[in-house]
C-alpha cells in the first residue's frame, strides 16, 4: 500500500488502527536503539533512516538527491515490512539475523533481500529489531555500501 505524506506522522496516522500500534513500536525500537548520526524522515513512501548529507554529501549512487537510505519501515497490503540495508549488504549481519530469527518467533522467517516481511502482528520480535539496529554505525554503513553496493 502507498501512502502519501511529507512527515512520518502523516504516514502514521494514515495507518489502520492494528498497524499503527506495530508501526509506533517498530519505530520506538528502532529510534531508541539505532546508532548516533543517522537521521529519520521518509524515503521511497515509508518511514525512514538514512545517513545525512552534511555526513554523506554524495547520497545515494542510484539518485544522488536522496540521502544514503539504511533502514525502512513500511505498513503494506497483508504485512508490516522491515528493510534493513545491512541485512542485504553484509553477510555477517544476516547469518546472524537468520539464526536469531528462530529463537525469537514461532513462526518461519519471511525474508526478501533486505526485506523482513512481518505477517502475524502479535509475533513481532522487537527485541531481536533492537539488537539489529545497533549492529551499524553510520561510519560502517558508508564503509559497506561503498566496498559492497555503490558502482
Amino acid at each position: 500500500m502507498k501512502y502519501e505524506a511529507n512527515t512520518p506522522d502523516e504516514y502514521i496516522n494514515q495507518l489502520p488502527e492494528d498497524r499503527k500500534e506495530v508501526i509506533l513500536k517498530i519505530r520506538e525500537v528502532i529510534s531508541q536503539n539505532i546508532p548516533e548520526g543517522f537521521e529519520a524522515g521518509l524515503g521511497y513512501g515509508m518511514l525512514s533512516w538514512h545517513v545525512p548529507f552534511s555526513t554523506y554529501p554524495s547520497g545515494y549512487h542510484c539518485d544522488n538527491s536522496v540521502p544514503l537510505p539504511f533502514m525502512n519501515l513500511a505498513s503494506q497490503k497483508n504485512f508490516v515490512a522491515l528493510y534493513h540495508s545491512g541485512i542485504y549488504a553484509n553477510q555477517k549481519i544476516h547469518d546472524w539475523f537468520v539464526n536469531e530469527y528462530p529463537k525469537h518467533c514461532k513462526y518461519k522467517l519471511d525474508m526478501g533481500k533486505s526485506c523482513v516481511r512481518f505477517k502475524k502482528m502479535n509475533d513481532i520480535p522487537y527485541d531481536l529489531i533492537a539488537e539489529l539496529v545497533t549492529k551499524i554505525t553510520p561510519e560502517a554503513w558508508i564503509a559497506t555500501y561503498e566496498k559492497n553496493i555503490k558502482r
